[in-house]
C-alpha cells in the first residue's frame, strides 16, 4: 500500500508547477520589485526590518489570505500615499509529460494576480483575467497547496505555533500535506452514511414502538375510559407535588443561604478582627521603627562630635608644637643676648619664653590624653551604630511584613464582602418566590412530602398529561385502525431488517476504510522515521514519531518524541524542551516529511530564531541534501542569520532597505 501511495504523489508531482518569479507594486516596504525564484531551494537573507518576511507575506496574500498577523487589514498592506497595491505570482506552466500544469492556459507561464485597494476591496487576476476566489481555491486544491498548512507555508514565529499544535492537529496537517486527507475524507463519509442508517434504523424503530403502543391502545380502548379518570386524578396529585416540591426546594435553599451568610458574616468580623490586629502591630513597628531612627541619628551626631573634636585636638597639638619649636630658636637667640649684655629685657623675655614652652608642652600632653579618649569613645560607638542599623533594618521588614499581611487580610475582607452581597441577594430572590408562591400553596392543601426534584415531578406530570392529551377520543372505527397499524407493523419490520443489512454491511465497509487509512499512516510513520532520526542526530538528539491510533479518526493523532545530549526523548511540547531543542525538533519533522509533501512550494520564515549557530547550520545542511533528494520541488528559506553552509545548488536572493524602501538582489 505504502508504495501505491508513493508512486501517486510522484505522478502528481509530475504534473505539478513552480513559481518562477514575484512582482510587488506598492506592497508594504516595496515601491516596484521582481523576485526571481528557482526549483530547488531559493534563499532569502537580509538584515532585520529590510523585507524579507514581506516577501512570504506576498505569497500568501495572492494565494487567498483575508488577514495576517502584519495587520488585521490587507488595505494596511498598501505602501504609505499609495492606493492600490499588486501582488502577482508567475508559475511555470511549461508542459511535463504532454501535459501543461493548468491546461486550460496555452502558455508556458501562468500569472495570478491579487489587488488591494485602500478602501478595503480587493480582486484576483489570472493572466489579467478577473477570477473569483473560489477558482483560485481550486487551482490551489490542484497544486497540493494549503497556506494556512504550517508545513508548507510558516511565517515568521509560526514555529512555535506549529510546536503548540496538538497530536490531532499535527495528524491532520500531515495528512492535507502527504495527500491523505481523502483517505480521511472517505472515513467521514462512510461515518456519515452509517450515521444517517442509525438515524433511519430508531426513527423506524421509534416507529415500530409507536404502532405496538397505537396497536395496543386500540385494542384496549374500551376500557381507557377507566385509564384517563385514573390519570387525571394521578395529574392532579403531580400538580400538588410539583408545588411542595419547589417549596422544599427553595426553602431548603433559602436555609443554605442564611447558614452561608451566618459563616460569611463570622469569618468577616474574624478577617477584619485580624486586621485590626495586624494594623496595630503595623503602627507600633512603625513607631519602633522612628524611634530607632532617632537613636541612631543621635549616635551619629555623637561619632560626629568626636570626630570634629579628634580634629579639633590634633590641629591644637599641631600648633602647640609649632610654637614650642619657635620657641626653642627664640631660646638661643635670647642666651646670645643675655650672654652679652645681661640685659633685664632679655631675661624677661627668657623666662617667658620658658614658661610658654612648658605650657605647650602640658598643652600637647592634654591634646593627646583627650586623642586617646576620644579614639576610644568613637571605637565604642561604631559597633554601636551598626548594632542600631541591623535592629532598623530588621524593624523595617517586620514593618514590610505586618503590611503585607495587611493589604492581604484586606484583599480577603473585599472578597467575603462580595460573597456575603451575592448569598444576601440570593436569599432575597429565595424569600420573594416562596412568597410569590404562597396563593397557590395554600389552594393545594397540606403539604406532601417528597424526595423528588421538581424537574423529575414537572416530567411526569407532562408525560401524563402527554397521555391524557392523547384520550381525549375514541373513535368508532377502532377495529379497522387495529388491522390497518397492524399490517403497517409489519411493513416497518421488512424494512428494518433490509436497513440492518445495509448498516452491517456499512460497518464492513467502514473498518476497511479505516484500516486503509490506518496501513497508510502506519506505513507514512514507518518512511518517515529514520529520515526524523537523522535529521536530530545531525544535532546530536534522538527521538521518534508515533502514530498514535484511536476508535474514532478524530481523536488519533501524531506525537514527536525528543531527547537532547543523551536524554531519553520525551514528547514535544512548549513546556518540556526550550525554544531551540523545539525548532530543531520540529524542523527535523517537517524535513522527514519533504520527500512525501505534494504541494510543490513549501516556505518558511525564520525558523532559525532560536537555534544556536552550531544547530542552525546543521539545519541548513539537511535542507540543502533534502533539496539534492527532491526534484520539481520548490523551497523559500528566510533568514537574518550569516550563513556558512552554501551550496551551488542554492538560489540567494538578498533584500535591502535602500531609502525606505526594499529592494532584491539575485546572487549569480
Amino acid at each position: 500500500m505504502s508504495r501505491s501511495v508513493r508512486e501517486v504523489s510522484q505522478e502528481r508531482l509530475s504534473h505539478l508547477t513552480t513559481v518562477k518569479e514575484i512582482i510587488l507594486e506598492n506592497f508594504m516596504s516595496y515601491e516596484y520589485a521582481r523576485i526571481p525564484l528557482r526549483e530547488g531551494l531559493n534563499l532569502i537573507v537580509g538584515p532585520n526590518g529590510a523585507g524579507k518576511s514581506s516577501v512570504l507575506l506576498a505569497i500568501s496574500v495572492a494565494f487567498g489570505q483575508a488577514y495576517t498577523e502584519r495587520s488585521r487589514k490587507l488595505s494596511d498592506l498598501i505602501r504609505r500615499g499609495k492606493d492600490i497595491a499588486r501582488v502577482s505570482l508567475v508559475f511555470d506552466n511549461s508542459a511535463k509529460s504532454g501535459r501543461r500544469p493548468i491546461p486550460y492556459s496555452k502558455s508556458d507561464t501562468f500569472m495570478l494576480s491579487r489587488y488591494l485597494r485602500r478602501d478595503g476591496s480587493y480582486w484576483f487576476e489570472a493572466d489579467y483575467k478577473e477570477i473569483d476566489k473560489s477558482e483560485v481555491v481550486r487551482l490551489l486544491h490542484e497544486f497540493g497547496i494549503n497556506p494556512d498548512n504550517l508545513l508548507i507555508i510558516m511565517h515568521q514565529g509560526m514555529i512555535e505555533e506549529l510546536g503548540a499544535v496538538t497530536p490531532q492537529e499535527r495528524l491532520r496537517m500531515v495528512e492535507e500535506a502527504v495527500g491523505f486527507s481523502e483517505y480521511r475524507q472517505r472515513i467521514v463519509l462512510a461515518e456519515q452514511e452509517l450515521s444517517g442508517l442509525v438515524g433511519e434504523e430508531s426513527s423506524l424503530l421509534q416507529l415500530i414502538d409507536n404502532a405496538n403502543q397505537a396497536l395496543e391502545y386500540w385494542k384496549q380502548v374500551y376500557d381507557r375510559y377507566q385509564e384517563k379518570r385514573r390519570l387525571t386524578e394521578h395529574r392532579d396529585l403531580l400538580s400538588k407535588e410539583l408545588l411542595w416540591s419547589t417549596e422544599a426546594k427553595l426553602s431548603k435553599a433559602l436555609q443554605g443561604a442564611e447558614e452561608k451568610i451566618m459563616s460569611k458574616t463570622r469569618a468577616l468580623e474574624d478577617l477584619k478582627s485580624q486586621q485590626e490586629e495586624v494594623t496595630k502591630d503595623a503602627e507600633q513597628t512603625h513607631q519602633t521603627l522612628l524611634d530607632k531612627q532617632v537613636e541612631l541619628r543621635k549616635l551619629y551626631y555623637a561619632l560626629v562630635r568626636a570626630e570634629s573634636e579628634k580634629a579639633k585636638d590634633e590641629s591644637a597639638r599641631d600648633a602647640y608644637r609649632s610654637i614650642r619649636e619657635d620657641l626653642g630658636g627664640l631660646s638661643g637667640t635670647l642666651d646670645e643676648l643675655l650672654a652679652g649684655s645681661g640685659d633685664k629685657t632679655a631675661k624677661r623675655l627668657k623666662e617667658l619664653a620658658t614658661y610658654i614652652e612648658q605650657k605647650g608642652r602640658s598643652a600637647e600632653e592634654d591634646a593627646q590624653r583627650r586623642k586617646a579618649e576620644l579614639d576610644r569613645e568613637v571605637s565604642s560607638l561604631q559597633p554601636e551604630i551598626s548594632k542600631m542599623e541591623d535592629l532598623i533594618r530588621r524593624t523595617i521588614e517586620g514593618y514590610v511584613s505586618f503590611r503585607v499581611k495587611a493589604e492581604v487580610l484586606s484583599y480577603r475582607i473585599r472578597v467575603t464582602e462580595s460573597d456575603l452581597h451575592d448569598l444576601e441577594r440570593s436569599a432575597r430572590e429565595y424569600r420573594a418566590e416562596l412568597d410569590k408562591m404562597a396563593p397557590d400553596l395554600e389552594k393545594a392543601g397540606p403539604r406532601i412530602e417528597t424526595a423528588r426534584q421538581p424537574y423529575e415531578v414537572s416530567e411526569e406530570l407532562k408525560l401524563v398529561s402527554a397521555h391524557i392529551q392523547k384520550m381525549q377520543d375514541v373513535p368508532d372505527d377502532a377495529e379497522k385502525i387495529y388491522n390497518d397499524y397492524s399490517g403497517n407493523i409489519e411493513e416497518l419490520k421488512v424494512k428494518l431488517a433490509k436497513l440492518q443489512e445495509n448498516k452491517k454491511s456499512m460497518l464492513s465497509e467502514l473498518g476497511s476504510r479505516k484500516d486503509v487509512w490506518r496501513r497508510a499512516m502506519e506505513d507514512l510513520v514507518e518512511a518517515v522515521d529514520p529520515a526524523y532520526q537523522v535529521v536530530l542526530s545531525a544535532a546530536d538528539a534522538s527521538g521518534f514519531i508515533k502514530f498514535e491510533q484511536a476508535d474514532a479518526i478524530e481523536d488519533a493523532g501524531l506525537d514527536l518524541y525528543v531527547g537532547f545530549r543523551g536524554g531519553a526523548p520525551t514528547t514535544l511540547d512548549p513546556f518540556t524542551q526550550s525554544g531551540g531543542e523545539r525548532s530543531v525538533a520540529l524542523m527535523a519533522f517537517i524535513l522527514s516529511l519533504q520527500a512525501r509533501i505534494v504541494s510543490p512550494l513549501r516556505a518558511m520564515d525564520e525558523f532559525d530564531i532560536h537555534m544556536d549557530p552550531k544547530n542552525r547550520e546543521a539545519m541548513f545542511r539537511m535542507i540543502l541534501s533534502q533539496m539534492k533528494q527532491r526534484e520539481a520541488s520548490q523551497y523559500l528559506v528566510i533568514t537574518p542569520s550569516i550563513l556558512t553552509v552554501f551550496d551551488r545548488s542554492a538560489h540567494v536572493i538578498t533584500v535591502q532597505a535602500v531609502h525606505g524602501s526594499s529592494e532584491v538582489k539575485e546572487l549569480k
